[in-house]
Formats: structure tokens, C-alpha cells, sequence
């Protein structure tokens, strides 16, 4: 059973109101983002994007918002107990009529598509693209990125395909693409994706859990 508490270097992300845990995916996320002034965290759950964006950017205005009341809940909690508690608003509110404008948003995404959902809802909303689809979250990104702002995503590898048409038709153009390995051997698994308002030379590389890269990613975060 997951522990109610993960410890960082600068703060404790707290999770027991929340269906996900921190995990793998919020921290390459959080880590490996752009950031700007005004940054965006599109279901914030536990917080724990926002407080690494926090940590990275420290002139940075950060809001996170979520629709699960339990999450907004445990959110507020962690960021009150955080060095930057006074840089983070965190508010119950669906993105699809969220107003402002952001040179950065962030967003760890329900990642399952056409599956069976979970008799816990709160599980379902957090993990199932069913209240936030693809086409909707692009569709509120476009509307809230600012000309030369930044929207990053991590997707599994079988969804990518289906993020990035979404983009398109949202008038996003994929600008950097990091895969992700769990070892050197296997196919990438995540995919790390940085979409903009205008096209862009391709950044693209690879990374391995464990490795060189993910340790130099980690090392101002972990214990």
C-alpha cells in the first residue's frame, strides 16, 4: 500500500485524498517542463507538478486546478505547508471554462482511452479520459497559451499519436519529444511532449529511468 506521504527536498507531497499517487510520470514531468511567469497546472491532483514548477522557476505565479474536490483539498494542504505557499493558487474548476493567460501550462492528463473504467470514481476521473479528453485539453490549451507559450504533456507510448492529432487540430505544433525508457533494451513507455502556437525545429532524444539523465533531472528533487 502506498504510503500517505512522499518526501522531497524541499517539500511533502501528502496523497491520501488523492486516487493518484506520486509517481514516475509527475516527476519526469515536473522536471523536464517549460516554465515562464504564469504557469498552469491542468489537473494538479496532489500538487505535486505545481511545487516542482515552484521549485524550478522561482519568480513563477503558478495555478493549479483540478475537479475532484479531494484532490483540491490535499493540494491546498501541500502547498500551505510548502515554501511556496504564497506563489501557488490551487482552485476547484474545470479547465474547459478556466479563464487566463499562460506562457506555460503543464499537465499530466487521464491517460486511459476506451477502457473500463474503475468503480471508484474518483479513480475514474483521475485515470480515464472520459472528463478530460484529448480534444478537450487541447482545445483549452490553444485558448489559454499565450503566442509564445509552452504547453508540456506525458503521454503513454500508445496514445501519443492521439495527443499529437488532437494538437493539430487545436493548432499546436509539437516543438520537443522526449522517449522514455524503463531500460536501454525496451521500447520507450512515456512520452514527454512540448507543444507551441507556432512550428519549431524538432528537439527529440531518449531518456532511460535510472540513467545519467533522469539522475541529473532528480537531483535537486529526491532524497
Amino acid at each position: 500500500m502506498p504510503n500517505d506521504f512522499f518526501r522531497f527536498q524541499q517539500f511533502t507531497v501528502h496523497q491520501s485524498l488523492c486516487a493518484m499517487k506520486v509517481g514516475t510520470d509527475g516527476t519526469l514531468l515536473g522536471s523536464w517542463a517549460a516554465g515562464g511567469d504564469h504557469i498552469l497546472d491542468i489537473g494538479t491532483g496532489t500538487g505535486l507538478i505545481a511545487l516542482m514548477m515552484a521549485q524550478r522557476f522561482p519568480e513563477a505565479r503558478i495555478d493549479g486546478v483540478d475537479i475532484d474536490s479531494g484532490a483540491v483539498r490535499q493540494a491546498r494542504l501541500n502547498v500551505s505547508e510548502s515554501p511556496f505557499s504564497q506563489r501557488i493558487t490551487v482552485c476547484e474548476a474545470d479547465v474547459a471554462v478556466w479563464d487566463g493567460r499562460y506562457d506555460a501550462i503543464v499537465c499530466n492528463p487521464p491517460f486511459f482511452v476506451h477502457s473500463l473504467t474503475s468503480p471508484d470514481e474518483q479513480r475514474t476521473v483521475a485515470r480515464h479520459a472520459a472528463t478530460l479528453t484529448y480534444r478537450q485539453l487541447m482545445t483549452a490549451v490553444s485558448r489559454l497559451l499565450t503566442d509564445d507559450g509552452e504547453c508540456s504533456v506525458i503521454v503513454p507510448f500508445d496514445y501519443r499519436s492521439l495527443m499529437e492529432a488532437e494538437a493539430s487540430l487545436a493548432g499546436l505544433f509539437k516543438t520537443r519529444e522526449w522517449a522514455v525508457k524503463t531500460t536501454p533494451a525496451k521500447p520507450p513507455r512515456r512520452y514527454l511532449l512540448a507543444l507551441r502556437k507556432h512550428s519549431a525545429p524538432l528537439d527529440a532524444g531518449v531518456g532511460v529511468i535510472g540513467s545519467e539523465w533522469y539522475n541529473k533531472l532528480m537531483e535537486k528533487f529526491y532524497l
